[in-house]
């Protein structure tokens, strides 16, 4: 994988024309900003004269490099912060941010062949229950009119897809798997799709997000504390004892189900209190190519001894279950 494209310049560069200021008290990572509603939602005119919304406008996105962490302004295809250091947007429309410290292999993050399983999956229907209940959660939960939400271990993009539309907010999805970045970035283009290590700082300034979402993804509560504002959210889920059982329990030859609820509640205590708590279940009945699309999207979809457990199942019935939980910062 590529190491992102950041510009170090000799010379100071000229910020003039980005429109900054300067808070000289404020923390560094929230130096050189600009009002919220002027960096994540600046208004345009409607061929009826109404302003409305852009959903690609700058997203509150964070220097990468270390001991930096100020504001990335965007302009054109390049977002700049404060001190120079420089990052295009791909060909293909992501972002990476990830700095080579930050990755533990030449290609960090779920295989291409991993996120298409997936996305298979999902334009068939098979995991769209979770979406669909997240989708529910946030037609129910008030939002600022200035709100940005960001999805850790964005995956394919489904899921930011369409809590976005749901709202019609801006959204930015981070991943560590350029494949990954690379296939949300492509199918849905009025989104802000990133390369990096939800699991190192997160890409965002300080208190620029109103709701974080890990579904089945990254977590990382110290780092979301951070970069919630007061009064913002986060959703996790995570995978419940009865998620793909059936599955497990022909690979491996034995019967486990654990719940995890109680280990993720006690992981984010110091920094956030429970306000809400669901559960998603859903059963289909799957053929042998989505087997083995199930399969290959979990962690154990590269190991030959799980592929050849699969390769002899015409069909079998398979739960996928989640259970999740909406956190709210202490500090809030």
């Amino acid at each position: 994988m590529r190491r992102p494209r950041v510009r170090s310049p000799r010379r100071p560069a000229n910020f003039s024309s980005l429109e900054f200021f300067v808070l000289p008290s404020c923390p560094p990572t929230l130096q050189f900003q600009r009002r919220r509603s002027d960096l994540f939602c600046p208004q345009r005119i409607s061929h009826h004269g109404a302003s409305t919304c852009s959903l690609t406008a700058s997203p509150p996105l964070a220097c990468t490099v270390r001991d930096c962490g100020l504001a990335l302004i965007q302009r054109e295809r390049t977002f700049t912060c404060a001190r120079g250091h420089s990052y295009d947007r791909a060909r293909t429309g992501y972002i990476n941010l990830l700095q080579p410290q930050d990755r533990r292999s030449d290609r960090p993050g779920d295989s291409a062949a991993a996120v298409d399983a997936r996305a298979r999956l999902l334009a068939a229907g098979i995991g769209r229950a979770l979406i669909d209940d997240v989708d529910r959660w946030l037609l129910r939960t008030e939002f600022p009119s200035d709100a940005v939400i960001a999805d850790l271990g964005s995956g394919s993009g489904d899921a930011l897809a369409a809590c976005t539309a749901v709202r019609r907010i801006p959204g930015v999805g981070v991943d560590l798997s350029t494949a990954a970045a690379r296939l949300a970035a492509r199918r849905f283009p009025h989104l802000t799709w990133v390369v990096a290590n939800a699991d190192r700082r997160l890409p965002f300034i300080d208190h620029g997000l109103w709701v974080l979402l890990s579904l089945h993804g990254r977590r990382n509560p110290e780092e979301c504390a951070r970069v919630l504002m007061g009064g913002g959210m986060l959703l996790v889920a995570v995978p419940a004892a009865g998620d793909l059982v059936e599955l497990r329990t022909h690979v491996q030859g034995q019967r486990v189900e654990r719940s995890r609820v109680d280990m993720l509640v006690k992981e984010h205590q110091p920094f956030f209190k429970v306000v809400e708590r669901f559960s998603v279940r859903e059963q289909h009945t799957l053929g042998h190519a989505s087997l083995k699309d199930l399969l290959q999207s979990t962690y154990r979809g590269e190991r030959s001894s799980a592929q050849e457990q699969v390769a002899s199942l015409p069909t079998m019935r398979v739960t996928l279950a989640s259970d999740c939980v909406v956190f709210a910062p202490l500090r809030g």
